[in-house]
């Protein structure tokens, strides 16, 4: 069996933030990702202000991950539209090229990364891993994602009785993309489902979309459903017909939206989507992952593993306004009332539930 006073389970956002944390105040910990290398996680890829502000200060500069600035949002139910601009500037990135960055800074200040090594089961504060070997803690930082780890796994109520999916398609760079999309990002809303669209650093558009089980069952396959929704939204259609047929549709399931880790434990702390899970369309899920590394690893410096419980009850509560809200938007946006009242959806209240839907300062 192995020993490490603080083991971090997970080289995502709220892993590399974390550890840099760590790292900085000198810290001994090791951190453990399943993945041999960075992939591009299924996610929206949009950078709040407010994210932005956690990224400096880790050190990173926005402009490293994309030096275009998001100000504009579209909003489209049906055949109507809204647009505003957002409160602040904001950034669309890759996670490939956000994960990238954070975990190679990581590195840089001294955390001892291991890849390629999978969590099997978590027991109290001991890893076990798929190799049969064990690593103990001091203290852990369960930073999987939205993948469970046995032993840690969230309530099957929190996904409720028609479970939400992820679904995410990179559509190649075109010149109608690159000018439509400029400074901007879409939200398509329709019945059981949204879908988000953005232009990356790399010129090639993210649709993301979240739609519930029985939506993407009527349709039969990821692909009918795009198709469907194409001829059903002109709008969306429009960059429907663009997806190369052969391009890769990633998927997850039973995103328990909505859900926050509201109780502690001791030594333990939950972080990003294991600490709570806010509706995509409210573009903070990085946002959240990457506070919560930053002040779970303060907590950790200033009062050790006893601090874990503490901490996590705390960020529950800081999570409780902005998934509130978030998941009463995200009930009215899948719902037919969702064109009906998009003509009253005013610039000025676009920008407050922006504002409202961001993670407040600890």
């Amino acid at each position: 069996m192995r020993r490490t006073p603080a083991l971090i389970v997970g080289g995502g956002l709220a892993g590399a933030a974390t550890a840099i944390r760590l790292a900085r105040a000198g810290l001994p910990h090791l951190l453990v990702e399943r993945s041999r290398e960075t992939g591009d996680a299924i996610c929206g890829g949009f950078l709040s202000w407010r994210t932005l502000e956690t990224l400096a200060g880790l050190g990173i500069d926005p402009d490293t991950l994309n030096p275009e600035r998001v100000t504009r949002a579209r909003i489209f139910a049906g055949s109507r539209r809204a647009e505003a601009a957002l409160p602040h500037p904001a950034v669309s990135v890759t996670r490939h090229r956000l994960d990238t960055v954070l975990l190679a800074e990581a590195e840089r200040l001294g955390t001892p990364v291991e890849r390629g090594v999978t969590v099997r089961e978590i027991a109290a504060t001991s890893a076990r891993l798929a190799d049969g070997a064990t690593i103990a803690a001091d203290a852990l930082f369960l930073a999987s994602g939205k993948h469970d780890v046995r032993g840690m796994a969230r309530p099957d109520d929190a996904r409720g009785a028609d479970p939400t999916l992820g679904i995410r398609v990179r559509i190649a760079p075109s010149p109608a993309l690159s000018k439509s999309l400029a400074g901007g990002i879409e939200l398509h809303l329709f019945d059981r489902g949204y879908a988000g669209l953005a232009m990356q650093e790399d010129g090639a558009a993210n649709l993301c979309m979240a739609v519930h089980r029985s939506r993407l069952q009527a349709a039969g396959s990821p692909a009918q459903l795009l198709e469907a929704l194409g001829r059903e939204m002109p709008a969306l259609g429009e960059w429907v017909v663009l997806i190369d047929p052969s391009a890769q549709i990633d998927a997850i399931a039973n995103v328990p939206y909505g859900w926050r880790q509201r109780t502690g434990a001791d030594a333990l702390f939950r972080l990003g989507d294991q600490a709570g899970v806010i509706p995509s369309l409210a573009g903070e899920g990085m946002g959240i992952a990457l506070a919560s590394g930053v002040s779970a690893a303060r907590a950790y410096e200033n009062g050790g593993p006893a601090a874990a419980a503490s901490w996590q009850e705390d960020f529950a509560r800081r999570l409780a306004r902005p998934i509130g809200i978030a998941s009463i938007v995200r009930h009215i946006a899948e719902s037919e009332r969702a064109a009906w009242l998009l003509p009253f959806l005013r610039p000025t209240l676009i920008q407050v539930i922006a504002n409202a839907t961001r993670l407040g300062q600890s």
